[in-house]
């Protein structure tokens, strides 16, 4: 059986440059559930490995990034606080596409069409992979930590309860 071509996205076309590791990783779209707890059941894997990118805006740094656990929900105080603002709220959908480049469920925090502040929720170097999004539905990017945190010009910090 040939293996499906995978269509590079531009976060793998920026991975490549750098020369990092990594694995393309399809799973099937599921319109009416596109969160990362799903993501994790389809690929089969620990979802606590599975991170999601959220974009907020506070009202000192503007956008900033946060990448946190699949089951986590971010901590606004916390965010805000990691960030050097005194409160934030999170990017409206509608501003999404406009502000990053990317859709809902593909937004990957890789390639934006800028580079913002960005933060990776601490637990993520425990572990030898995570699962980030490649920048489209559909398609996952499995990678060091390490290797996003440098990619990704991020810090760890503490985003959740």
């Amino acid at each position: 059986m040939a293996k499906e071509k995978i269509n590079k996205t531009n976060v793998a076309r920026l991975l490549d440059k750098a020369k990092v590791s990594y694995e393309l990783i399809p799973y099937e779209v599921d319109e009416s559930d596109l969160s990362a707890v799903h993501v994790a059941a389809s690929l089969g894997e620990n979802v606590e490995q599975v991170f999601k990118t959220i974009v907020l805006h506070g009202e000192k740094s503007g956008y900033f990034v946060c990448v946190l656990p699949g089951d986590h929900e971010i901590d606004l105080k916390r965010a805000a606080k990691v960030s050097g603002n005194k409160k934030c709220e999170l990017l409206p959908m509608k501003e999404l596409l406009p502000v990053t480049g990317y859709i809902r469920g593909g937004c990957s925090p890789i390639g934006m069409k800028k580079h913002f502040p960005t933060y990776i929720h601490h637990t993520a170097e425990q572990y030898p992979y995570i699962y980030i999004s490649a920048g489209q539905r559909g398609l996952q990017i499995k990678l060091n930590p390490a290797d996003l945190l440098r990619e990704a010009r991020a810090e760890y910090a503490e985003l959740t309860d």
